[in-house]
């Protein structure tokens, strides 16, 4: 009975067994953790990726350069889990209304969806602030909204995923990752959305299909 009392040949197995619980959580946080902060990365990446490429086409922009952008944004998306099933992308064209008076703002002229996440826009549809001030003061988050100048555009895009856990919604609960950005059009005076290869409304990204 002694020598058995003062037996120590097991005891680093038996700390290890104690602690390995303690560990396996510890691990398994930290790879949740570094998982979610890179498709809150990502998420911002494909949401400046789209307004950037859409603000790119020069002359006109066409429903085929809508399906080559969001074709791009699928892409960059494809290291995120379910990307395109639990994403919804927005883009819209906002510009002055012409309007004057009281009735002088903002509008989106027009508006493009891509992804299967059930998600609607934070900040409005096509033809919003048409005959209105009602965007006047632009779009965006309350005080970073983004107005467009006289004569040009502006290609704002909203991006909301559902994170898709590593391991567990039980870590973090369910979460919702939106993010919003704005480009310029570049040298582009005609704003109007083209259909030059005459694609039917379901080879094009016309919203809500």
């Amino acid at each position: 009975m002694r020598r058995l009392r003062d037996d120590q040949s097991g005891l680093a197995l038996i700390e290890f067994a104690y602690s390995l619980p303690v560990l396996m959580v510890l691990c398994m946080g930290g790879l949740e953790i570094a998982n979610l902060a890179m498709a809150h990365m990502r998420v911002s990446q494909i949401a400046m990726l789209v307004a950037d490429n859409a603000s790119r086409e020069r002359t006109s922009i066409d429903e085929g350069d809508i399906n080559e952008i969001f074709t791009g944004a699928e892409l960059a998306g494809s290291n995120l889990r379910n990307f395109k099933a639990n994403t919804r992308i927005f883009l819209s064209d906002l510009e002055p209304n012409g309007q004057t008076g009281t009735n002088e703002g903002q509008y989106i002229r027009w508006q493009r969806c891509w992804g299967g996440g059930s998600f609607t826009s934070s900040y409005g549809k096509a033809g919003d602030g048409t005959s209105t001030a009602a965007l006047k003061d632009g779009l965006g988050p309350t005080n970073a909204k983004i107005k467009s100048g006289s004569g040009t555009a502006v290609m704002f895009v909203e991006v909301a995923y559902t994170y898709q856990p590593l391991i567990s919604n039980d870590i973090f609960g369910s979460k919702v990752i939106r993010y919003t950005s704005a480009f310029n059009v570049r040298e582009r005076t005609d704003q109007a959305m083209k259909n030059a290869g005459k694609l039917s409304t379901a080879q094009t990204a016309a919203c809500p299909t």
